[in-house]
């Protein structure tokens, strides 16, 4: 790229207005730095709008798991798996596919478990303390978690998620299925158990990113919407440009916030991030015969029940597909049933809107957070699969340590970026 005189300079720059994007920004704006958010669209209208709102430490999971080889080559053949590897000819899926299937071993996930449980317990004091501050409700309510099951082997599974993170500090009750449907009459009787986990939360994800955009901006940020990147200028080891639709910006510090289009951004910036787009699915329905009080996970068909309101929102499924953002039906239906399986629901459920979006996955299931090898001035929060809301302020603080040169909360080796090459 040509270097512009026009560009307007900025102390930071944050590429990317999701619940990432803004949260990093937010934590180096009230750290005193001058912060200028840019995004092609408008804050929170990409994954951070649809999911399933849940702030649950419970789950600070890694996506690949010790024994799932065979299930994942499975899952290649079913597209009615809980998480189907869309087969493609592609490099990046090759690499991606490798890289998953190295990560699936004791040592990486307990590694992963440590540092994705810490920053997302920060984040769950964080939302009540933003909750506390915000003169608007986002829908924050912390009524705790329900794990239910049908068969011995789903419990069995959600037992040993119940001890794992009870290691690290996050408590949990193992209930049989007369507990069960006491703590919860909207699942229909008959369930083997579940675990119940009492002090996760969840909160409506579109009112979280504009509460925290509000206090961004109110701390003296700015947020300029529909602002999309094209190119880059660089000179030695530095990012010298980022040009715009919107004017070109010179920056002294760049964070790449950008989800699941950070890897063809990577490609401007001719850095490896290796990160797939992972479809989910949303569906609000008010269908209830009894509506449920708190947020289920129901374990065999990995369906997030949430409730809203004035509704109820269902979510699920994984779907590879890098960019592809179109609907499959089967996909969505398969969440619907799942969901009159084991609930209390009129027949014939009225859905009131449906929501796909793609979860930034990186092959371990381990975010991005740190300086680029290549770029002196780049600085990845990447790469959150479907932890994005509940770790948001958790990867903000530690992005801002390593930024600021504080003590990091937790240890940053599992995020390092050139783990992959960046």
């Amino acid at each position: 790229m040509e270097a512009s005189k026009a560009a307007t300079k900025v102390d930071c720059l944050v590429i990317g207005a999701g619940i990432i994007g803004l949260s990093i920004a937010h934590e180096l704006q009230k750290s005193g730095r001058q912060v200028l958010v840019i995004d092609k669209g408008e804050p929170g209208m990409g994954c951070s709008y649809g999911n399933a709102g849940w702030i649950t430490p419970c789950f600070a999971m890694p996506l690949p798991q010790p024994g799932m080889f065979l299930k994942s080559i499975g899952w290649l053949l079913n597209p009615d798996s809980p998480l189907y590897i869309k087969p493609q000819p592609s490099w990046l899926l090759f690499r991606w596919m490798m890289g998953f299937l190295a990560a699936m071993n004791e040592t990486r996930l307990r590694s992963a478990v440590a540092v994705l449980t810490d920053i997302s317990k920060y984040s769950l004091t964080f939302y009540k303390e933003l909750a506390d501050r915000a003169p608007q409700t986002f829908g924050f309510d912390q009524k705790g978690l329900l794990m239910v099951s049908k068969g011995e082997d789903g419990l069995r599974a959600a037992e040993i998620e119940m001890q794992l993170m009870q290691e690290r500090g996050i408590p949990g009750k193992l209930l049989n299925g007369e507990e069960v449907s006491a703590l919860e009459p909207a699942l229909k009787p008959g369930l083997k158990g579940g675990v119940y986990f009492p002090s996760e939360a969840h909160s409506e994800p579109l009112e979280t990113v504009k509460a925290l955009a509000r206090e961004f901006e109110a701390a003296g940020g700015r947020i300029q919407t529909r602002t999309e990147v094209f190119d880059f200028g660089f000179e030695g080891s530095k990012i010298t440009e980022v040009a715009t639709t919107r004017g070109v910006f010179k920056s002294d510090l760049i964070v790449l916030a950008t989800g699941t289009w950070s890897y063809p951004m990577a490609k401007r910036l001719r850095v490896s991030v290796p990160i797939l787009g992972g479809k989910g699915y949303s569906l609000i329905t008010n269908s209830f015969e009894t509506k449920p009080t708190h947020p289920i996970m129901i374990v065999e068909r990995k369906i997030a029940v949430t409730p809203r309101a004035d509704s109820v929102r269902l979510a699920g499924t994984l779907e590879l597909v890098n960019q592809d953002d179109s609907i499959t039906s089967r996909r969505m239906n398969n969440i619907l049933n799942g969901s009159q399986e084991y609930m209390h629901m009129q027949k014939g459920p009225e859905v009131r809107e449906i929501w796909r979006g793609l979860r930034p996955c990186t092959p371990d299931g381990v975010p991005m957070i740190g300086y680029s090898k290549r770029w002196s001035n780049l600085f990845y929060n990447v790469g959150h699969q479907m932890l994005g809301l509940q770790s948001a302020p958790g990867s903000a603080r530690l992005g801002a340590d390593l930024i600021l040169g504080r003590s990091p909360i937790t240890d940053a080796k599992p995020f390092r970026p050139e783990r992959f090459g960046g």
